[in-house]
């Protein structure tokens, strides 16, 4: 069982705004740093933000700087990422991930235990 569930994806103008949420499940999610990452198709997954433990310490894609914003919610086991001022280049299956016990958010996909299905969103020009 995947135990991270991606919802919040769907069809957007360019220049709106979205949502993801990303709920984790049988995790002690308080140990685990959280990530976002997407696909584009016939593209490799990227880096697009990631969040520490404890949400203190955030770190982004320079593509995404200013733009996009990530959160965490350890009472709810769950984390954001807050997309605005969308793109037509955001289009991309959006997936959230978790790290155990890092010391520092991670922008490396192979550091990453879990993997949620992923979310479609897509961005119209």
């Amino acid at each position: 069982q995947v135990p991270l569930v991606e919802s919040g994806g769907r069809l957007v103008q360019a220049g709106g705004s979205l949502r993801l949420s990303c709920v984790a499940s049988g995790l002690t999610f308080s140990r685990y740093a959280m990530g976002w990452f997407r696909q584009a198709p016939g593209k490799e997954r990227e880096f697009v933000a990631a969040i520490s433990k404890s949400g203190g310490v955030t770190n982004s894609a320079d593509s995404v700087k200013g733009r996009f914003t990530m959160s965490r919610d350890n009472s709810n086991n769950t984390v954001y990422l807050q997309m605005n001022s969308l793109k037509s280049e955001d289009t991309a299956v959006y997936y959230c991930a978790a790290d155990y016990n890092p010391y520092a958010p991670s922008t490396r996909r192979l550091d990453y235990d879990y993997w949620g299905q992923g979310t479609q969103v897509t961005v119209s020009s």
